[in-house]
């Protein structure tokens, strides 16, 4: 048991370091708010402090530049997105979608948890032992933001061509995590199957 925590704890971890790392990093060349910050203390107490009021363009951080990847599929730009996945319900009253959001995001650190302790450790739950501790990694990610500063930092745009209806919502590293995590129980789900008891394998 200790063993399964441990490894539960290591990869989920893993997944929200490297995705704050990458969004402290986001917020700090692709942004000017932390602009003026000499010490490492100042940067993360502004990072992860109360972000100030919208500006004229809805976002609550100015936007400073952004970089192209790729002319004609990707682009890393500045997003804020006060919603779930793809945006979705970002239209609720603050009220509502901040309570929802964090009952929404600690049911589904318990349930996560839950399932991963009741796994029996035989090799093939290697899809799932993998998959789950992923999707907490991206869940806790993204709700570790909006405890912060009300909204998730997204930051990777990409683009068909620059078309107005070929853009896929913006997004960040906890979205990969979550994304690449359910695939894999996607896949799980298709490989594993539960071995018969000997009764009904002899019948």
């Amino acid at each position: 048991m200790k063993r399964k925590i441990a490894f539960l704890v290591a990869v989920s971890l893993a997944v929200v370091l490297a995705d704050q790392w990458v969004k402290f990093v986001v917020v700090e060349e692709l942004t000017s708010h932390l602009d003026g910050k000499r010490s490492l203390g100042e940067k993360l107490t502004a990072f992860y402090g109360k972000a100030p009021a919208q500006s004229w363009d809805g976002y609550h951080l100015r936007s400073k530049r952004f970089i192209t990847v790729s002319d004609s599929y990707l682009r890393l730009r500045y997003a804020e997105n006060p919603g779930a996945a793809w945006g979705l319900f970002r239209t609720l009253p603050e009220h509502i979608r901040g309570p929802l959001f964090d009952v929404v995001s600690l049911g589904a650190v318990v349930l996560i948890t839950r399932y991963f302790l009741k796994l029996k450790g035989v090799p093939g739950e290697g899809w799932i032992r993998w998959g789950l501790p992923l999707v907490l990694g991206g869940a806790v990610g993204n709700f570790v933001d909006r405890l912060a500063r009300g909204f998730v930092v997204d930051f990777v745009e990409a683009h068909w061509f620059d078309s107005p209806t070929l853009i896929w919502p913006s997004f960040n590293v906890a979205d990969v995590a979550i994304c690449v995590g359910v695939g894999m129980l996607m896949v799980d789900s298709l490989v594993r199957r539960e071995k018969p008891s000997p009764r009904a394998a002899a019948s």
